[in-house]
Order: C-alpha cells, then sequence, then structure tokens
C-alpha cells in the first residue's frame, strides 16, 4: 500500500468560480487539478482544486496577488 500525501484542497462557491481557477492557474504555471470535492469536505459546487501541500506553500502569494477566489482551503 502506498502513502497518502497530504493535499491542500481549495473549495469553490460556483463552478464557474472553479474554472475561472483552473484556467488562471494553467495561465500561470500554478500546479494543481480540479477533482471532484472529497466525501470529508462538505462544501461548495461538488469540484475542488487539489495541489500538493509543499506547493501550495510555494504558489499561496501568488494566488493571493493574482486575486484568485475560492472558498476555502482544507488540508487532507
Amino acid at each position: 500500500m502506498r502513502d497518502k500525501k497530504k493535499a491542500v484542497i481549495l473549495t469553490f462557491r460556483t463552478t464557474t468560480q472553479a474554472i475561472a481557477f483552473e484556467k488562471q492557474c494553467n495561465n500561470h504555471s500554478i500546479p494543481g487539478r480540479l477533482i471532484p470535492i472529497p466525501k470529508e469536505i462538505k462544501a461548495g459546487c461538488g469540484l475542488s482544486w487539489s495541489m500538493d501541500i509543499e506547493e501550495y506553500s510555494t504558489y499561496q502569494q501568488t494566488i493571493q496577488e493574482l486575486q484568485l477566489k475560492f472558498d476555502q482551503a482544507v488540508i487532507l
């Protein structure tokens, strides 16, 4: 069995917000991907952005500077 790596899951209020976030991340080479919201999280539109916890630490300031909107960040 492989070890599960910690990830940061960003949730969104709407699908439109999730798609816009994905587009901007792709434009600025911010790693991660859209995934269905994990069952442990009760929130949002059903989509979330998943990225490695170390990558989130690296790109968190860039996400803020670009004013990319998300609802909440959860570590799983």
